[in-house]
C-alpha cells in the first residue's frame, strides 16, 4: 500500500467519501475476529481479538467519531471486549442489522451519509448499503465485497478494522499528527 515512513495511499474519493464519518459500526465475527468460533470442551466460547483494532478505535474515538458494535450473536467475550475498550453503543442478537443501525443513527442523531458499516457477510449487507461508507474485508462474502464501497486489504481479525480507523483519521486530515504523537520528543 505504501513505502515505509509514508502515510497509506487510499484514493481521494474514498477520502472524501470518509471525511464527514461521525459513526463507525462494527460487525464482530468475521470483522473484529476472524470468524473462527473456538469452544471449549465444557461449551465455552473462546474469541480472538486483535489489539491494532483495539487501539485503533480508541484512536478514532479521541477524535470524536462515535464507535458502536452490532453484532448477530451474544457474547459475554464481546461484552467484556467492548467494554474494555470503551465503546458504549453494542447491540448484540440483533440479525435485522440494518434495522438496528437505523435505530441507533435516530438515537445519535448521525444520518446516513455521516456513518460507517464495517461487515463481511449476508445478515450485513443492507447495513452496509444504508451507510454511507459501506465496509467489508477480503475473507468477507464476494456478495458483500461486489456492494460495498471499500474492502480492506487486511482480513477481519487481522489489523481490517484497524486499517479502517487510519483511514477515517487520514480523511479528517489528523493520522499524521496522531502518529507523531508516540515518537516522542527525540525525533523530528
Amino acid at each position: 500500500m505504501s513505502s515505509p515512513g509514508t502515510l497509506p495511499h487510499w484514493p481521494q474519493a474514498l477520502l472524501h467519501q470518509a471525511a464527514d464519518i461521525q459513526l463507525l459500526a462494527l460487525d464482530v465475527d468475521g470483522v473484529l475476529s476472524d470468524g473462527t468460533l473456538y469452544f471449549t470442551a465444557n461449551g465455552d466460547e473462546i474469541k480472538g481479538f486483535n489489539i491494532l483494532d483495539g487501539h485503533g478505535l480508541k484512536q478514532v474515538m479521541k477524535a470524536g467519531i462515535t464507535v458502536a458494535v452490532i453484532t448477530g450473536r451474544r457474547s459475554p467475550l464481546t461484552e467484556k471486549r467492548i467494554a474494555d475498550l470503551g465503546i458504549r453503543h453494542l447491540i448484540q442478537g440483533r440479525e435485522d442489522k440494518r434495522v438496528a443501525l437505523q435505530e441507533l443513527s435516530d438515537q445519535l442523531g448521525i444520518r446516513g451519509p455521516q456513518i460507517a458499516y464495517m461487515g463481511d457477510d449476508l445478515p450485513d449487507l443492507a447495513a452496509i448499503c444504508m451507510a454511507g461508507l459501506g465496509i467489508t474485508v477480503p475473507n468477507g462474502h464476494w456478495f458483500v465485497r461486489r456492494h460495498a464501497d471499500y474492502c480492506t486489504e487486511n482480513a477481519g481479525g487481522q489489523g481490517a478494522v484497524r486499517e479502517v480507523c487510519d483511514m477515517l483519521l487520514a480523511a479528517r486530515g489528523c493520522l499524521q499528527q496522531t502518529l507523531e504523537k508516540y515518537l516522542g520528543d527525540g525525533h523530528s
